[in-house]
């Protein structure tokens, strides 16, 4: 309370609130409050309440002074798992008052009920399998990573004609065709065996998980449009070829994570087969179909649901028994068949809109398969509260979701470097990790670009005003050499500090060499074998060989420290080590103190200053960002 004079309560103190963040079912939680003497407080009661309960009141006991305030204190012992919220009632010489929740976790003091404070908790006896944090990511859209031939047309049942590129930096097809539609059904023609041709490489990054986009056959070159969930796609290889990467990659230390395309089909597949390209009946064939009621007809065969209306993408019922056991339920369902043919875990696409029992259910399954399977969920935004379709969520809360992709740590890296503050990007990550599981924050996918966002060199060096350029501008779009030059130093520091946070720091394929691009389909070009940009080629080396070889960052604790304005500063320790982590994102250089004897560089350079008997004393460069190994207290 000592940092926070002004503030009866703040959620992050440990002497206010202790354990820290979420909490096992079972585990009590103490609670106590500083109102200040001068308020003449008489009494203070806790409310907590269940999402969607009745709030319970506990009383607080004064426990003692506390310099200028007084302590009241209570104990709560959450009965299940489940989100929680909290706030406090005062009885005040001055009438009643509200105590909520305000920025930082830091308490507010009003005259009427305010923001609530969140306490997550979960079942302690389920715990995320840990290989995952622990080593870097790498995700390979696969029409576009690596092609060991040239592409030919695939033939046998439901393969439609593709439009092939020879080319293979070519840029993707973006017009629409005569009917007005964009059909994604231009191929390059990466292959399984190219990614296997490139292990060695990805090896040489320290990658430890290969986590694909979808690999099953269907229409589109995104495969989002899933054809056949038993096949992958002819294009792409053969399943002994899926066997061949899965051994070769286990060999070298790394797992294959998969694309789970489960909330909708495609329009051109064995299930819907809207074109009869299947010798299956499809649900648009026929009523009698075995898979009619997989899918929403609101009069068959052409009004059905779909994944935000696009008809395409016919939307399925995962309520539906025969779904659900195809999918995860029998012991041949698609989830369990490709973790046993090599796979170690599935990343659910829209997982938003997927049903909690269906999550759950699919979990049990791969875990029954595969004891330490895991399973990653698409969410946007906080994945411990989110509401999505007027419906709380359960993702952390024991058996539904080991891990999400990161897309708030993303937002915030980039905001921070185009001209956000370093407090806000401190308090971005605290709130993550103040409402997530500590198993689960330290398994997160850490992205900073994916096949849904623009690439981050080409967000961190546009222009506001090229930003609205037109399509045809976009598709032929290169960053000028100065700003090329701004956008690799503010890439180098996005990947400093994605490197350097807990979770698994996700190489979204061609950033680590230089690739650029707007949205879909330009952030989906393909890798520039032999034209990489080798600077940040170079740079992306070094930083994944200094993650892979540090247990500090894989598994150490985090703690902000003094943020403020253009200068980030973190640290990273365990009870071995300790990692200073300073970005300066400004044009001028930043002073700062490290309370340490003294500090060995690990990545960067530095500017020291001075040492005295409070630390050292040093100078971060405009647009740089460094670690120091630290040693001894002044």
């Amino acid at each position: 309370m000592s940092y926070y004079p002004d503030c009866m309560f703040r959620s992050r103190d440990p002497e206010c609130k202790s354990p820290y963040g979420a909490v096992p079912a079972g585990q009590p939680v103490e609670f106590s409050a500083y109102p200040l003497r001068e308020q003449g407080t008489e009494h203070i009661t806790l409310w907590i309440e269940e999402d969607g309960g009745t709030p319970q009141a506990f009383p607080m006991r004064w426990f003692g002074l506390a310099g200028a305030r007084d302590r009241y204190h209570t104990t709560f012992t959450p009965p299940q798992p489940g989100l929680y919220w909290y706030y406090f009632t005062l009885d005040t010489a001055e009438g009643p008052r509200y105590c909520a929740r305000g920025y930082g976790g830091r308490s507010e003091i009003l005259d009427a009920p305010g923001d609530k404070y969140q306490l997550t908790v979960y079942d302690p006896a389920y715990q995320p399998p840990r290989w995952f944090g622990e080593g870097i990511t790498y995700n390979i859209f696969p029409d576009r990573f690596c092609r060991d031939r040239m592409p030919v047309q695939p033939e046998g049942e439901g393969m439609a004609p593709r439009v092939l590129h020879e080319n293979w930096d070519d840029i993707p097809v973006y017009r629409p065709d005569e009917n007005g539609e964009i059909l994604n059904n231009d191929f390059f023609g990466g292959t399984l065996r190219g990614v296997i041709s490139k292990l060695d490489y990805l090896e040489s990054l320290h990658v430890r998980t290969i986590y694909f986009n979808p690999i099953f056959q269907a229409y589109s070159n995104h495969r989002y449009d899933t054809g056949d969930y038993l096949r992958i796609d002819p294009q792409l290889g053969t399943e002994e070829d899926f066997r061949t990467l899965c051994r070769e990659a286990a060999s070298r230390g790394m797992r294959v994570v998969l694309d789970g395309v489960f909330n909708h089909t495609g329009y051109d597949s064995r299930y819907f087969n809207a074109r009869g390209r299947y010798h299956s009946v499809g649900a648009h064939q026929s009523q009698e179909s075995p898979y009619y009621r997989w899918f929403d007809f609101q009069q068959w065969p052409d009004r059905y649901g779909s994944w935000w209306g696009i008809y395409t993408l016919p939307q399925v019922n995962e309520q539906e028994k025969s779904y659900q056991d195809f999918i995860f339920g029998d012991a041949d369902s698609v989830v369990r068949r490709w973790l046993r043919l090599g796979a170690s875990g599935w990343r659910l696409d829209v997982a938003d809109e997927l049903p909690d029992s269906f999550i759950a259910g699919l979990n049990a399954a791969a875990k029954r398969e595969k004891e330490d399977a895991l399973i990653i969920g698409e969410v946007w935004e906080d994945a411990s509260n989110k509401i999505a379709y007027s419906e709380r969520r359960r993702y952390f809360q024991g058996g539904e979701l080991d891990s999400v992709m990161n897309y708030p740590l993303r937002d915030a890296i980039l905001a921070f470097l185009n001209g956000g503050t370093a407090e806000h990007f401190a308090e971005s990550v605290e709130c993550i990790r103040e409402n997530y599981p500590r198993d689960v924050f330290y398994n997160l996918m850490n992205i900073i670009g994916t096949h849904d966002t623009p690439r981050a060199l080409t967000l961190l060096g546009v222009s506001e005003e090229e930003g609205h350029m037109d399509r045809d501008g976009r598709a032929h779009y290169a960053l000028p050499p100065e700003r090329l030059k701004t956008a690799r130093r503010k890439l180098a520091l996005a990947a400093v500090i994605q490197f350097t946070m807990p979770g698994s720091p996700t190489i979204y394929y061609g950033d680590e060499a230089g690739r650029q691009g707007f949205e879909d389909p330009f952030n989906r070009r393909t890798y520039p074998w032999g034209a990489e940009d080798r600077e940040i080629l170079a740079f992306y080396r070094r930083l994944c060989e200094l993650r892979a070889e540090s247990d500090t960052l894989n598994r150490g604790g985090l703690r902000f420290r003094d943020c403020q304005g253009n200068l980030l500063q973190y640290e990273r320790y365990s009870d071995r080590s300790r990692i200073i982590v300073l970005v300066n994102r400004g044009l001028q250089p930043q002073k700062a103190q490290i309370d340490a004897l003294y500090a060995v560089e690990m990545f960067s350079t530095c500017e020291y200053d001075s040492q005295d008997d409070t630390g050292i004393h040093l100078t971060v460069p405009p647009e740089s960002a460094f670690l120091l190994r630290c040693f001894g207290a002044p």
